[in-house]
């Protein structure tokens, strides 16, 4: 893993890993917004609290979790809503995180609605925050809490999981159980999961109201001289594509096959194509994409390449959604979010 930051920890998984559909919980990679962060849990005596305005409040424990709610899972992508930041032009701070900010994985638990229906959400019920055992180190900062529309809680999609790939969530992940908003970026994937709120307001706390913000405008791109002065909390997962064979730094031979692969990417719209241009963006080939292995899971592209020229070759990817639209060559914002923008990569032929 790829050490970012160690309070709050922030680690990043190799491109390497990403070879395999499923990513081991092992090299997962981490992301938590306070540094006081849960190390041990008695799972005997936690409790998912879940209030507001229902008729029955009620406090669930993890036995309660698996045996009085009928279990459901799906494969997921979870990704960091700065994944890729780094590679934005001018910079923009935060963590600089490249390709691995993110993980695609089989989540196991209960659907979201169910835990509300038990609960009987009050018609006058607007939003659902969610809360984590995290805590800030000083008394001044913000608890981490994200919302969700009434009507989006309810989506069957929405699961409170327990299981990750099939094994308990690791401590690093937010055991015991973790919010899964399919399709949306993980900053709504709360980790450590404790609280559960139906409100019959809009919430407004800084994690949804502040923080997270993006442009309203096309692409979430703004430009640097003239930042946007409406912006609107991210949401659903940017269309994009990587490469993750070969390494940037993996030499290949001229004359010789090479394969050439990686992985394309939304909000559960869709992947209709992938393209391919060995000579910088000038023309472009169709890959092979891989079977569906879920709706909001990522989508494996690959490309038999046989190099007839030494010396750098530069290569660029693109993706083309279920609806028609294709990834653009240009995107900026103030925060690095969502990135979107063509990949490109220079490989060295010997």
């Amino acid at each position: 893993m790829i050490l970012l930051t160690d309070r709050a920890p922030q680690l990043e998984t190799p491109l390497k890993i990403f070879r395999k559909d499923i990513t081991p919980n092992e090299y997962f990679f981490v992301r938590w917004h306070l540094s006081q962060i849960v190390t041990k849990i008695d799972i005997d005596t936690f409790r998912l609290y879940i209030g507001g305005a229902v008729d029955k409040p009620l406090a669930l424990s993890m036995n309660d979790l698996k045996t009085k709610i009928a279990s459901d899972s799906i494969i997921a992508l979870a990704i960091c809503a700065g994944n890729s930041r780094s590679t934005f032009d001018p910079k923009v701070p935060g963590s600089q995180w490249t390709n691995g900010a993110m993980g695609n994985a089989k989540w196991k638990g209960v659907r979201l609605k169910d835990i509300l229906a038990m609960a009987g959400v009050q018609k006058e019920a607007k939003d659902v925050s969610f809360q984590g055992l995290d805590r800030g180190a000083l008394p001044g900062i913000p608890a981490f809490v994200k919302s969700l529309d009434i009507n989006h809680a309810i989506d069957s999609e929405v699961l409170v999981a327990y299981e990750m790939n099939g094994q308990p969530l690791p401590m690093l992940n937010g055991y015991p159980l973790k919010l899964v908003v399919p399709g949306w970026y993980a900053t709504y994937w709360v980790g450590a999961l404790d609280s559960i709120k139906v409100l019959k307001d809009k919430f407004t706390g800084f994690w949804m109201a502040k923080a997270y913000q993006v442009t309203t405008n096309p692409g979430m791109t703004e430009s640097p001289d003239s930042l946007s002065k409406t912006t609107v909390p991210l949401t659903g997962i940017n269309l994009h594509s990587i490469f993750v064979e070969p390494d940037a730094d993996e030499k290949v031979m001229v004359d010789k096959p090479c394969l050439v692969e990686g992985l394309a990417f939304n909000d559960g719209t869709g992947i209709q194509k992938v393209e391919l241009s060995i000579d910088d963006g000038k023309t472009w080939t169709e890959t092979k994409l891989d079977p569906i292995i879920g709706k909001y899971s990522w989508r494996r592209w690959r490309y038999d390449w046989t190099p007839k020229a030494k010396g750098v070759n530069h290569l660029c990817v693109k993706a083309t959604d279920a609806n028609g639209h294709t990834q653009t060559d240009k995107q900026w914002n103030r925060s690095g979010y969502a990135r979107g923008f063509i990949e490109h990569l220079a490989v060295s032929v010997n």
